[in-house]
């Protein structure tokens, strides 16, 4: 079953369609669909697909050379290419003036195996490649090998490209049709748990409650995604002990580099040195409140992936329990009671998510242009404050609260809300505010929300 994509499936047929030479790179982090994607769009097309492995230049030529004979149904017994340079003209030279759609997978083991074969590259592009009809696709899972050593200003193929695409998890709304059998309130629980990567989605077992599910495939030590987080980061850093720390730390509330230094026990520089590496890999973002300049000192740090940050959250500071068997304990005592708070940021994700759909719709009650979070300091109550989202377009706002609750939204939130956006809001601003709620509204909010026609309430189902 092929789900999403929509988009990169229909850019990369609008550049198939021209005809010429087209070098597209795309790349992301393991899981995320990249060769499901590329198979997607390679049906029915003329093929030649080689997957990088870590080998040397010697046996990546031999499986080149078997992928040559496959694409053009040569005789087996044909001898190996001994360089890449008799290789790419005898791909040109046999494709003619036939569109062929040739992939370069898990290109980091390629190119990394060859000294200067990205400057061989540039140089074949440069002199054959650009008469030809070739359609090369270049792919990776190393997201700061393809972006510092294919994409950068320094690297020997930069302005080579035609176009790059950046294959991300999906979104909530893409993730929960893995599970349109499950209640709006158990969509947004399943995506808190495991993020929108493909991989960890399929996991799940749709005849199974999300307890079941969590019991059977995070809590059990033979389990794929039990330590699959610690795969990812073996496959992709040294040092692993220090990351998986530092993960740790903020996923349990330390989220400022001091917090982070001081729980683990290392230096403040070397965590920013390390907390840069998890940026580039896409597993930690940096936060800033919405308007301030990016060199801000009110920043903190926050884990982007749902199931790195459940993983890190629920599984890494329960081993003990794991090891000894002790599941059902473990769910009661360590999950349950913890699971609505943890949702309840993920919620905030959702719902700016849902904001962005629906105005990307109808572009009402404006155009957004930014959208974040604001938090700042009130200093005539000396005391900090925070607006879970924060959507702008020049002197409009939309002032959004998000509540993950077993209770009703009471007036009172408005009646707050109100009161804090005059931190950040003029008179002369023209402002709506935005309410969504698990578990709906009071009568009080609900009938504020009919006379004022700027208050906006939003419950689970509206947002499916």
């Amino acid at each position: 079953m092929f789900i999403g994509r929509k988009y990169e499936l229909r850019k990369l047929e609008e550049y198939y369609s021209s005809e010429k030479f087209e070098f597209i790179v795309m790349y992301g982090r393991r899981r995320v669909g990249k060769t499901t994607l590329i198979n997607k769009f390679m049906i029915d097309k003329k093929k030649m697909y080689v997957v990088g492995e870590e080998f040397n230049e010697k046996i990546i030529l031999e499986n080149f050379t078997k992928a040559v004979v496959e694409c053009f149904e040569l005789p087996k017994s044909m001898p190996n290419f001994t360089n890449y340079s008799d290789l790419f003209e005898f791909i040109i030279d046999q494709a003619g003036n036939e569109r062929l759609v040739i992939v370069l997978d898990e290109f980091q083991y390629i190119a990394t195996a060859s000294k200067g074969f990205l400057s061989f590259l540039q140089n074949m592009i440069d002199q054959k490649l650009l008469n030809s009809r070739i359609f090369l696709i270049v792919c990776g899972s190393s997201v700061s090998f393809m972006e510092n050593e294919v994409l950068a200003y320094k690297s020997p193929l930069f302005g080579r490209r035609t176009a790059q695409f950046e294959i991300s998890p999906f979104g909530f709304y893409e993730a929960t049709m893995f599970f349109d059998n499950y209640s709006a309130e158990e969509k947004v629980k399943l995506y808190s748990i495991l993020g929108g990567t493909p991989q960890y989605l399929i996991k799940f077992d749709r005849a199974l409650t999300i307890e079941q599910n969590l019991k059977k495939n995070f809590f059990d030590k033979t389990s794929y995604l039990f330590d699959e987080a610690k795969n990812i980061l073996r496959q992709e850093l040294r040092e692993v002990g220090i990351y998986n720390s530092i993960i740790q730390a903020i996923a349990n509330g330390y989220t400022k580099i001091n917090e982070i230094a001081t729980k683990i026990g290392e230096e403040r520089d070397k965590v920013s040195k390390y907390i840069k590496v998890l940026k580039e890999i896409k597993i930690v973002k940096r936060e800033i409140p919405l308007g301030e300049k990016t060199n801000t000192k009110k920043s903190y740090y926050k884990i982007s992936d749902n199931y790195f940050s459940f993983y890190y959250r629920f599984v890494c500071k329960n081993l003990n329990l794991i090891e000894q068997n002790k599941i059902d304990y473990l769910y009661e005592n360590e999950v349950k009671p913890f699971v609505n708070d943890y949702v309840g940021h993920v919620f905030e994700e959702i719902c700016k998510e849902y904001l962005l759909k629906e105005n990307n719709k109808t572009e009402k009650p404006f155009l957004i242009v930014n959208l974040g979070k604001w938090w700042g300091n009130n200093k005539k109550e000396r005391r900090q404050e925070e607006i879970d989202i924060v959507a702008t377009n020049k002197n409009k706002y939309i002032l959004a609260e998000c509540k993950w609750r077993n209770e009703k939204m009471k007036l009172s939130v408005y009646k707050d809300l109100l009161r804090k956006s005059k931190l950040i809001t003029s008179d002369t601003d023209d402002v709506y505010y935005y309410f969504f709620s698990k578990s709906g509204f009071e009568e009080s909010l609900i009938g504020e929300s009919k006379k004022n026609l700027r208050i906006r309430l939003i419950d689970l189902s509206d947002m499916m």
